[in-house]
């Protein structure tokens, strides 16, 4: 056995498969574990898997407990086994917590799904593309749509400000303009005063005494006007109110109340997805179990484990138009194990169909939860809008009856302070009054210009302020819209990534394995239109291409039915790794596990075994002693499981 390095691993194996105990220690980079059959050499694989995370693994015939304990650097981890009824229970802490994507492409034994689905022929699309939670990204995009739509509307809010300031800014201008007027107005006015003044014989007192009257007018003037504005203010507010309150109540009345409970939906939406994920256990289970018994009945499948040591499996198995059934034990017609794969074929079938059927049904009942709540949400927010307008409402009456009795207070002030300042008695009083009253009504004006022209001015940097923030809602927006493509190509990307990965490796590996008259093997990504309930929909399928050469050289496209049982076991391989790599599987699990390669032969079993350990920290593979006699002498070899 090879020098076990630093980073080696650990792994204590009681009761699983065939083992009874066992512990072995795998260095990092190439274990080979070689032997005959009845070695364990599966069932120490499957006690990793077990160890890593996997469920495919199974107690041994008359046990009813066991265990795996993997060291790897300081970390250890378990993984139990305890029989139930017809099933097995598995508990502990093992390295993984979803081993989903280590169980399709990196646990490449005889059974293993991609490797089964090349040989089958079938969709490799749908094994590529199962980890990937679509629902997941479908709520995304739509809470991005959400987002998106938000900002859309902000921006145009915006762009509205934007349209205004031109109006507003010319606005300003007359203000101005008319300021300037009224203050040459007010200042012809203060001149004839001085002038009057200057010309009227009046003792300094009662002068005095007729400014204080004038500027208690003035002053209680200028109270009224504001008290008068106010007053136009609140009224304009309650008519934009009870407008918005006649537009509310049509909302709400004409509203129509959802058919359908969005709370029942989504328990429906939560059963079909708690359905849907076990229908993806049953096909995966049942993937596994007939391409197991495929291989059982065709005899390329005898597990190492089963028979003793010298026996031929296959001649023990079959005989004739009989086999010995490796579940029961007892003889069996071969054609009846055939009727049962055909019913097992048929019933994945079945739940493959059934489980589209509640993908578009899952799709459907989201689109209405969301349209449900989202007429609900609407409807609630013009209601509450609706009572909070009936409040305001209340409460501007409330102010305007208010400002109505103080500006009929006022009125009667002004009329008492005009009857002192009339009651003084001055030369030239009644030119001097008029003049008086006529600069008081200037001054006024000029006052509520200057406050008009600053409310414009407050106005205009606020939009401009405003207006600066557009720029950056318009970058959220391009991040969203980004953010919303790559969401929707994500699947794309994954699909295309997976059939160049395939179509690379597979190139390499055909160069290195120098198959005769097999030129090439590769992927086409093409869309299909194809019924999910009661709708069709556009998908996409993988679909392998063979292309070989006749003697004299011309290329003709042949069908995966006619690739050779090692030229379809290869092809099984490379797609596995090559979902490896697309899924970056490697991040999460540094393992490829390699079993049933007995279909290669050992010159090609050492090219593939060199080519894939490029790719994984640790890769172990069960081999026969010929087979394994062709890798080179530094790899680690296993050559008993104890």
């Amino acid at each position: 056995m090879a020098q076990i390095s630093k980073s080696a691993v650990r792994i204590d194996v009681r009761n699983i498969g065939g083992i009874d105990e066992a512990s072995v220690t795998l260095s990092d980079g190439v274990s080979i574990l070689t032997g005959r059959n009845a070695t364990n050499r599966t069932s120490f694989l499957q006690a990793l898997m077990a160890g890593l995370g996997s469920r495919q693994s199974s107690l041994k015939g008359d046990a009813e407990e066991g265990d795996v304990t993997l060291e790897l650097g300081d970390e250890t981890y378990t993984r139990t086994l305890q029989r139930r009824g017809d099933s097995v229970a598995f508990g502990g802490d093992p390295y993984l917590d979803d081993p989903e994507l280590a169980d399709l492409f990196a646990f490449l034994l005889e059974n293993n799904e991609a490797r089964r689905a090349v040989a089958r022929g079938d969709d490799l699309r749908e094994i590529i593309m199962r980890p990937i939670d679509t629902d997941a990204i479908d709520a995304e995009i739509r809470e991005c749509k959400r987002e998106r739509d938000d900002l859309e509307s902000e921006i145009e809010q915006l762009d509205s400000l934007e349209r205004d300031l031109p109006d507003l800014e010319a606005d300003r201008r007359e203000k101005v303009e008319e300021l300037e007027a009224a203050e040459e107005e007010l200042e012809s006015v203060r001149g004839e005063l001085d002038e009057l003044d200057a010309g009227v014989e009046e003792s300094r007192t009662r002068k005095e005494e007729m400014e204080e009257a004038f500027q208690r007018v003035r002053d209680a003037r200028s109270d009224l006007d504001d008290l008068e504005f106010d007053l136009e203010t609140e009224r304009s507010t309650i008519s934009e109110l009870k407008a918005e309150r006649e537009e509310l109540r049509e909302t709400v009345e004409e509203a129509e109340e959802p058919d359908e409970n969005a709370d029942r939906l989504a328990g429906r939406i939560d059963e079909l997805r708690r359905r849907k994920r076990s229908l993806d256990d049953d096909i995966n289970e049942l993937g596994s179990v007939i391409g197991f018994n495929e291989d059982m009945v065709d005899g390329s499948g005898i597990d190492i484990d089963e028979g003793t040591p010298g026996d031929d499996p296959t001649d023990a198995l079959t005989a004739g138009d009989q086999t010995v059934c490796w579940t029961c034990g007892s003889e069996v017609e071969t054609d009846q194990i055939e009727a049962t794969l055909d019913r097992l074929r048929e019933l994945r079938s079945d739940k493959l169909d059934e489980r589209n059927e509640i993908r578009a049904e899952i799709q459907e009942l989201t689109d209405r939860q969301s349209s449900i709540q989202q007429a609900r949400r609407e409807i609630e927010r013009a209601e509450e809008r609706l009572d909070a307008v009936g409040t305001e409402i209340e409460s501007t009456e409330s102010r305007i009856a208010d400002l109505e009795e103080r500006i009929e207070s006022k009125e009667a002030e002004i009329e008492e302070l005009e009857e002192e300042a009339e009651s003084v008695d001055v030369d030239g009083y009644d030119e001097a009054l008029e003049l008086h009253r006529e600069a008081n009504g200037i001054e006024l004006r000029v006052e509520r210009l200057e406050d008009e022209i600053d409310e414009i001015d407050d106005e205009i940097d606020e939009r401009e302020a405003a207006i600066e923030r557009r720029e950056e809602l318009k970058a959220e927006r391009e991040e969203l819209a980004e953010r919303l493509t790559e969401l929707r190509t994500r699947v794309d990307r994954i699909e295309e990534t997976a059939v160049e990965e395939f179509n690379e490796h597979m190139e390499t590996v055909l160069d290195i394995l120098e198959y005769e008259n097999l030129d090439r093997i590769w992927i086409e990504r093409r869309e299909t239109e194809v019924r999910e309930g009661r709708r069709k929909v556009t998908r996409t399928r993988f679909d392998l291409h063979i292309v070989r050469s006749s003697p004299d050289g011309t290329a003709y496209e042949d069908t995966v039915d006619h690739l050779s049982e090692s030229e379809r076991e290869v092809t099984g391989l490379v797609f596995a790794l090559a979902g490896y790599l697309v899924h970056d599987v490697y991040e999460s699990v540094p393992f490829v596990l390699l079993d049933s390669l007995e279909a290669i032969d050992s010159d090609r079993i050492a090219r593939v075994v060199d080519y894939f350990r490029t790719h994984a920290d640790y890769l172990v593979a069960a081999l026969l002693p010929e087979d394994a006699a062709a890798l080179p002498e530094e790899y680690a070899y296993v050559e008993q499981i104890d």
